[in-house]
């Protein structure tokens, strides 16, 4: 892999991990269609970029529940990540099974298109976050382990049908992102962390680069979904979706 290739990837990485358009399906689709090939271990580098960048900003947020030893807060993150974690080892093959199968992934993103227009359409607020939403909204992001089922969407989505404020739907989101990512990624690492066939500067560059474009799509994530314009990363996904299954897999 060469330099541009590993900037272009951290970048996709940045920009699509926080926005609803599925970031796995987007890395599958950039190694398929444009013969990229990168190693699990460069993969789960990115995440870590931008694991960075949600973490620098809500800094501020995790700082607090830190010191307030919010212990009902980490309460609701760890009742969220247990089904999670459960669909995430009973469907891993199945997940796994999908990265290379290009209608399956355009089938997924069809899903994920219709899921952010009828959150957006039916969303209401006027529900606190509790254990019983976080334990679906976990349920949601185990779902989104397969690739074109964005993880964002999934769990925004879902936190704003239950009633969750905009927000707090994805404040929850973005921070329930940091140990469920981790933990994935540590059971990869400790499986396949190798970075045979990649130099450093590449695998800086691309960290660097999912770290820095991840913090500014954070930021346009919150935009649009103030605006309540969720329609547009619907229509997107959909359209995503046909042009894969125009083109075909080859």
């Amino acid at each position: 892999m060469d330099l541009f290739s590993a900037i272009f990837l951290g970048a996709l990485q940045g920009i699509t991990e926080w926005l609803p358009v599925s970031s796995s399906a987007h890395l599958a689709l950039a190694q398929h269609y444009l013969g990229i090939s990168a190693p699990v271990s460069f993969d789960i580098m990115l995440h870590l970029g931008t694991l960075i960048a949600v973490s620098v900003y809500f800094r501020k947020e995790i700082a607090e529940i830190m010191e307030r030893r919010d212990a009902r807060y980490l309460a609701l993150i760890a009742v969220a990540l247990i089904p999670t974690a459960i669909i995430g080892f009973a469907f891993k093959d199945s997940f796994e099974a999908m990265f290379s199968r290009m209608p399956m992934i355009a089938a997924a993103l069809l899903i994920t298109g219709a899921f952010l227009f009828i959150a957006e359409k039916l969303s209401r607020e006027g529900r606190k976050l509790g254990f019983v939403p976080a334990f679906v909204i976990g349920v949601a992001q185990g779902i989104a382990v397969a690739p074109g089922i964005s993880r964002s969407g999934a769990t925004i989505g879902t936190g704003m049908l239950l009633g969750i404020k905009r927000e707090e739907a994805a404040k929850f989101s973005f921070l329930l992102a940091i140990p469920a990512v981790l933990g994935a990624s540590a059971l990869e690492g400790v499986k396949a962390f190798s970075f045979a066939g990649i130099g450093t500067a590449e695998i800086i560059a691309g960290t660097a680069a999912a770290a820095i474009v991840g913090y500014f799509s954070i930021g346009l994530m919150l935009d649009f979904l103030r605006k309540g314009r969720l329609y547009v990363f619907s229509a997107y996904c959909v359209l995503l979706a046909f042009a894969i299954l125009l083109f075909g897999a080859a």
